[in-house]
């Protein structure tokens, strides 16, 4: 299994997180969604997997090109 780390493309506020480790995804599951400058911008899951380990929470903030998530593909 290859591991594969989803980072962020903007810098912004994680309000939410939609997954935990041990979930199962498909891509394109949304899995945190960030929000900056008034916008909710998703963060998808670029291919299917199982999350291996989540780095954010709720009310923190992240910059851009961060880790969220990694999953296992």
């Amino acid at each position: 299994m290859a591991t594969v780390e989803v980072k962020t493309e903007i810098t912004g506020n994680v309000w939410k997180v939609q997954t935990t480790a041990g979930s199962e995804v498909a891509e394109g599951d949304v899995l945190v969604i960030l929000e900056s400058m008034k916008m909710e911008i998703p963060v998808m899951a670029p291919e299917d997997g199982v999350v291996k380990s989540v780095h954010v929470e709720e009310g923190g903030v992240v910059t851009e090109g961060e880790t969220v998530v990694v999953l296992e593909a």
